[in-house]
């Protein structure tokens, strides 16, 4: 505003000497024709007034370029803080945000070098603008470091690292009895011998379903992102002090390390069993997924796997899966401490599997297909070799708005590592060491189905069934198997129905109820049921 009355000023004075000469020439053509000395009185004064106009002149033009010198200092000012402003956030953001903010420092250039060499009005109004802009850009970068400090994990390397997991309270009531009192998955008998005298149930409560994961963010490798995961629950075995039961050890759930291109990705590490990824929606079974041992196929294994994706259609996507497995038989180890080859390992060959899966966008939401196969191999000692395998198929179909209809059903012969079989790859007659035992390979066929409602983006409804069976003719007259359960064990059954409510985004309530029967080809079916009431805090 001082500049542009500066300029008016100046405007005014110039127009004054033009008008006063024009005036005077007029003046004189008159005065040639009247008396002498009136003119030379009128002439001094005009002379006088003409040099008080220049000096004014010169002092505006003086205030004027003051003006100037004073908005490029300011320009030069806050030139300087942008760069100091960028530092910081080098520091703070690093290159990322560094690189944006010497782009919009080399636009600032730009700006003010190209409005420089406009007039002085338009400088002061682009200078204006310019400061508007900068304290705005400072604020909303100042609101993104404030964010940096809130998220960002410190890591021993450059890169970003995202800590997440869930903090699961189980409280539940168990009627019957069964092989896992947290997290029930076979109803065993309750004669008062095998259970202490006690056939009426239990109550109690758990902290040990609550997970504790990483992620961390790695550079760019041939053009794929590399990225890494890890993920523990304290599912593992109870420590040997009083009240131990109820704390649980740190147990390894997931770890990999990705390379992610556009449409390929290459997996190593511990994962969930790729060629049959889908499990129930269930909170009170979270450490192990729910229906294990009842029709769903299951495991954490040491893994390498390649998947590519093909994009079909603007809502369609082929993906094809294959890689090399751990070949775990669900034995328990023999040793606490040492860690002994089983009977897949003992093959000296990994097992092999692979996926091919279909999905297609629907009311908004995911239909996918997909089908997997798996083999191993395994030695049970003495030339007893035994070929693992399964075939299975899983789907999600959304019904509508509302509904959505998922499941899986799986065959194959000697998989008790992943659940199949009532946890049993095997059943023998005898001792391992005795070469005379006849080992054979337990076939099983089982499966699950759920049928979800979702009224409410908060709100959802569960009811699940499942279940494994085994033919009696394969376990009659065999007495000794592989992992927890009798070798008698035909057949295993679950069901369950559930409500999960999430009223945040990192909040979440549940109750479920769940029912367990347990077959066998010596003796009547065991039952026993349980009702869970969960709550979560996820980070």
């Amino acid at each position: 505003m001082r500049l542009k009355n500066s300029l008016h000023r100046v405007l005014y004075l110039l127009f004054l000497p033009a008008v006063f000469l024009s005036s005077g020439s007029s003046y004189g053509q008159t005065s040639s024709m009247n008396s002498s000395s009136p003119a030379d009185a009128s002439v001094a004064d005009s002379l006088r007034q003409l040099q008080q106009q220049v000096q004014q002149l010169q002092a505006a033009m003086q205030e004027m370029k003051e003006e100037t010198g004073r908005y490029r200092a300011e320009t030069v000012e806050l030139r300087r803080e942008l760069q100091a402003t960028r530092r910081q956030l080098d520091t703070l953001q690093g290159p990322a945000t560094a690189a944006a903010f010497r782009t919009a420092d080399i636009q600032g250039a730009q700006e003010t070098e190209k409005n420089q060499s406009d007039s002085s009005s338009a400088d002061s109004k682009t200078i204006d603008q310019r400061m508007t802009r900068l304290e705005e850009d400072q604020q909303l970068l100042s609101a993104k470091v404030d964010d940096q400090y809130q998220t960002k994990v410190e890591s021993g390397s450059k890169y970003r690292v995202k800590v997440s997991g869930l903090l699961l309270m189980n409280v539940f009531s168990n009627n019957g009895y069964t092989e896992h009192t947290e997290i029930p998955g076979v109803a065993l008998a309750t004669t008062p011998s095998t259970t202490g005298g006690n056939t009426g149930g239990s109550f109690g409560a758990t902290f040990r379903q609550s997970e504790f994961g990483l992620e961390v963010h790695g550079p760019t490798l041939m053009g794929a992102k590399t990225s890494g995961h890890f993920m523990a629950d304290f599912i593992g075995e109870f420590p040997e002090t009083v009240n131990g039961s109820v704390s649980g050890n740190l147990h390894l759930r997931t770890g990999s390390v990705n390379l992610d291109w556009a449409h390929t990705s290459i997996v190593a590490g511990m994962d969930g069993i790729f060629f049959s990824p889908l499990y129930p929606t269930s909170f009170a079974s979270l450490a192990i997924p729910a229906f294990t041992y009842s029709g769903n196929l299951y495991g954490w294994t040491p893994q390498v796997r390649i998947e590519h994706r093909w994009t079909s259609s603007e809502y369609s996507t082929i993906t094809l899966s294959g890689g090399i497995l751990d070949p775990l038989t669900g034995e328990t180890p023999p040793n606490e401490f040492l860690r002994l080859p089983g009977a897949g390992e003992s093959s000296r060959q990994p097992a092999y599997a692979t996926r091919l899966a279909w999905s297609h966008r629907v009311f908004g939401r995911n239909l996918t297909l997909g089908a997997g196969g798996y083999y191993s191999r395994e030695n049970w000692g003495f030339n007893r070799n035994i070929n693992g395998w399964a075939a299975n198929t899983d789907w999600i179909v959304p019904l509508g708005q509302y509904f959505t209809l998922s499941g899986k059903f799986y065959t194959g012969r000697a998989i008790g590592g992943l659940g199949a079989g009532i946890g049993r790859s095997v059943v023998f007659n005898g001792s391992l060491t005795d070469p005379a035992t006849i080992v054979r390979g337990l076939p099983s066929t089982g499966g699950w189905a759920q049928l979800g409602f979702k009224p409410l983006p908060k709100l959802e409804f569960n009811a699940a069934a499942g279940q494994d069976n085994v033919t009696s003719a394969d376990v009659r007259g065999f007495t000794q198997t592989t992992g927890y359960f009798n070798a008698d064990l035909n057949r295993n059954r679950s069901e369950f129905v559930n409500f999960i409510y999430r009223p945040r985004s990192n909040l979440l309530f549940s109750t479920e109820f769940r029912t367990l029967r347990t077959f066998s080809v010596n003796g009547p079916s065991n039952r026993a049921n349980q009702l869970n009431l969960i709550m979560g805090v996820l980070f």
